[in-house]
């Protein structure tokens, strides 16, 4: 072993690392995409309710049959409780301009944003302690740990930046994001399975998901590579 770790050209560690860093980036990229389309999805969903207790009267009872009945469809996804649904609606509330809670909270895992509802009371402070979390990799006891010792209140300013803001991937946060189980159960991954088995499940999902929209990359290459074949012939 050693010997072969003589042979490695110089320059091979840091081109390792490199290469490390590139895959972590893109893991927090790929899992911030679907956790970014499952909160979207329970903002429509909380707005949506919203509009139909407005505009029809719904009351408890109502919703409570729609976690029902939501849950014997899906019944791979935990997320469709009754409480869970009270906190979409309460999120759609907090945040009712769409392209705010986009830009920032939207970048969360979803028990975060539940944090960020029970602990705080205005839409200022949850965006600037959603900002803060994103910057500096907050898990969501650090999270709740920083608002309950009110840094807003010691060092509190306007969001002005929200769209620099990436989780970084060594972060808490980053690797929350990762294996978050909202966003596994969403994608219908289920079981104790080990951090590469759900990577893996999630790579095929995307890739299902890529099939679906007709933009499957290995068909593009294959043709690429008759058409050069060709060219050079």
């Amino acid at each position: 072993m050693s010997d072969r770790r003589l042979s490695l050209p110089q320059g091979y560690d840091d081109f390792l690392n490199q290469l490390k860093e590139r895959i972590r980036t893109a893991q927090v990229r790929v899992s911030l995409a679907v956790n970014q389309e499952l909160i979207y999805l329970y903002w429509q969903i909380g707005q949506s309710i919203l509009e139909q207790q407005q505009s029809e009267g719904w009351g408890s009872r109502v919703i409570e049959r729609l976690a029902t009945d939501l849950r014997k469809e899906f019944p791979e996804i935990k997320g469709f409780s009754r409480s869970n649904l009270g906190y979409m609606k309460a999120f759609a509330e907090a945040y009712p301009d769409e392209a705010i809670y986009q830009r920032c909270v939207g970048k969360l895992p979803w028990r975060h944003n539940i944090a960020l509802i029970d602990k705080l009371k205005t839409q200022e402070q949850r965006l600037w302690y959603a900002e803060k979390a994103i910057e500096n990799g907050w898990s969501r006891d650090v999270l709740v740990w920083q608002i309950e010792s009110n840094l807003f209140g010691r060092q509190g300013k306007a969001v002005t930046n929200f769209d620099r803001t990436l989780p970084k991937p060594q972060s808490d946060l980053a690797k929350g994001l990762i294996k978050d189980p909202y966003n596994f159960q969403f994608l219908s991954i289920q079981g104790n399975v080990q951090e590469r088995e759900l990577e893996q499940a999630l790579v095929q999902h995307i890739r299902n998901f890529l099939i679906e929209l007709g933009m499957v990359v290995s068909q593009k290459l294959f043709k690429d590579k008759r058409y050069l074949s060709r060219s050079s012939s």
